[in-house]
């Protein structure tokens, strides 16, 4: 794994007020994120043409394909926990509340896939930092949608 992908601990102090922090988490979006738009774009350019977050499907997928009945998630390292990313830090302070919301997260995730390959969907989880290897990255997206 590169480098991007080792664990480590965010420090104890925090460089913003609580209200200063409370407004930039408020201020975190769910749709049309750097990562997600970066992977949109991408996908277009490879010629596939999808939907965007189906609210019919579990989890909302940021694309969808019907006719391939296959879905991606672009997932943020820190938000869904990529394992062993060092991204994927827990915060210092207040680390019983992060814990239970990415366990919640992580789970939601797990459940959304299940629900998803139960419909007879398959899904792709494409993590932010996985953003950086772009020759890997097509070969990964073409041989999911191609089906190989």
């Amino acid at each position: 794994m590169d480098d991007c992908c080792q664990s480590r601990a965010i420090g104890p102090m925090d460089v913003f007020s609580p209200d200063q922090r409370s407004d930039i988490m408020r201020a975190v979006g769910s749709v049309d994120t750097e990562a997600e738009m970066a992977v949109r774009k991408l996908v277009h350019l490879l010629g596939y043409r999808y939907r965007l977050h189906r609210k019919d499907l579990p989890g909302r997928p940021d694309l969808a394909f019907p006719g391939r009945r296959k879905a991606i998630f672009v997932h943020g390292c820190f938000w869904h926990q990529h394992p062993g990313c060092k991204h994927a830090a827990i915060p210092a302070s207040n680390v019983e509340y992060w814990l239970r919301k990415f366990k919640r997260n992580v789970a939601r995730d797990q459940s959304n896939v299940a629900a998803l390959a139960e419909m007879g969907w398959a899904s792709l989880v494409i993590w932010e930092c996985e953003l950086r290897d772009h020759v890997h990255l097509v070969g990964h997206i073409k041989d999911f949608l191609d089906g190989l």
